[in-house]
């Protein structure tokens, strides 16, 4: 899951899994497989960024000294 910010200040975490698309409108709109949206205050690249982390973390076997 990532961490954003809704349009209220207020942080959630969305599950990266379920991301269609994003797009920026001018704000960041994040559609998910099920056609609901949310716009975040995040811009799109620090999303991707975040989703990109997420992903390392998943996929990627830890580094030696890292836990």
């Amino acid at each position: 899951m990532i961490k954003l910010t809704g349009l209220n200040g207020k942080e959630f975490y969305l599950n990266a899994e379920y991301i269609e698309k994003i797009e920026a409108n001018p704000d960041t709109t994040i559609t998910l497989y099920n056609g609901k949206k949310y716009i975040v205050l995040e811009p799109v690249q620090e999303v991707v960024n975040r989703i990109m982390e997420y992903k390392k973390k998943i996929f990627l076997p830890p580094m030696v000294g890292e836990e």
